[in-house]
């Protein structure tokens, strides 16, 4: 596989608004395929629970007892559990695809980690760990990340064929199959999750709906309770879900909601069951104020817990 990096510069705004699963609003070109950013990690997430839901996959245990990779070999590595690779408090130290730990800087700007420390008591938003991510799931299941997330998130829900997800060129997993490319989790230094704002939108209503699609149990409603279930040492933030439960990531929205972002925020799918509501956005200059504005014009469903 060949390096994939795809330029990209900053396009209109654009993006869509479901309402009981129904669009009521969209604005730009909500079809145009672009960088998720970011918000890449909440889909591996989402893409974990297919291990998760086959039974490959136990949160609490340690990565090695069911993937024989390095990382996993010395002393810190054999405690991290799965975990902590999904809600980014493994703390692993270390190079992968030739890119180190220590070259993300996102890691010390709001982290909580002590360097050095055990995994599960330090948080910090690291490329490079989750990309770790990224390689443990690939060799757990097999296959290729792009493809489960095809076959067991995208065609059930009747996603369009448009989106693509890439690695690097040097990112290769050896699996029963043969060697199998492993995509990124994120955006930086290339790769990443490109698709458009309506099949984003599609995966967020999947989520709000516990799983389910059109009476089929696409994922497990325990994943995605598990997927918005607060990080002990970093209650805004699940298996690679921000959570807005004490309105810390967007203040003036409500607390109700969950979202998936990147770039700052320009690249938002937000989620809100109270509402019954998901808000997929590309490029916009304030996403908070959009937030705002668009609950403002929804009645919470009766009987939710709104705060």
């Amino acid at each position: 596989m060949r390096s994939w990096v795809r330029c990209w510069t900053a396009a209109p705004p654009s993006g869509v608004v479901l309402r009981r699963g129904a669009v009521i609003a969209s604005w730009g070109d909500p079809a145009r395929v672009e960088m998720a950013f970011s918000a890449t990690k909440s889909v591996l997430a989402l893409t974990a629970g297919a291990a998760y839901d086959d039974g490959l996959l136990r949160l609490d245990e340690p990565v090695h007892r069911s993937v024989d990779l390095p990382q996993f070999a010395d002393p810190h590595g054999r405690a991290i559990i799965w975990r902590h690779l999904l809600d980014q408090t493994s703390q692993w130290e270390g190079e992968l695809w030739s890119k180190p730990t220590s070259v993300d800087a996102q890691s010390a700007r709001e982290g909580t980690e002590s360097p050095g420390g055990p995994p599960g008591e330090g948080w910090a938003y690291n490329d490079v760990r989750v990309n770790l991510a990224a390689l443990a799931l690939t060799v757990l299941l097999g296959k290729s990340l792009p493809e489960i997330l095809r076959t067991r998130v995208a065609e059930p829900i009747g996603a369009s064929s448009l989106w693509s997800w890439h690695g690097y060129a040097n990112s290769w997993a050896d699996v029963a199959e043969g060697r199998v490319p492993v995509v990124s989790g994120g955006a930086h230094w290339g790769g990443g999750l490109w698709i458009n704002a309506l099949d984003l939108a599609r995966i967020g209503q999947l989520c709000l709906q516990g799983g389910s699609w059109e009476g089929r149990q696409v994922v497990s409603r325990r994943w995605i309770e598990e997927l918005w279930t607060p990080c002990p040492v970093k209650p805004n933030y699940g298996l690679s879900w921000w959570l807005n439960d004490d309105r810390t990531v967007w203040p003036d929205a409500p607390s109700t909601g969950r979202c998936a972002r990147g770039n700052g925020g320009a690249h938002l799918l937000w989620v809100d069951p109270a509402r019954d509501l998901v808000i997929s956005s590309r490029w916009g200059a304030g996403p908070e104020a959009l937030l705002q504005a668009v609950s403002a014009a929804v009645t919470p469903n009766s009987g939710s817990a709104e705060g």
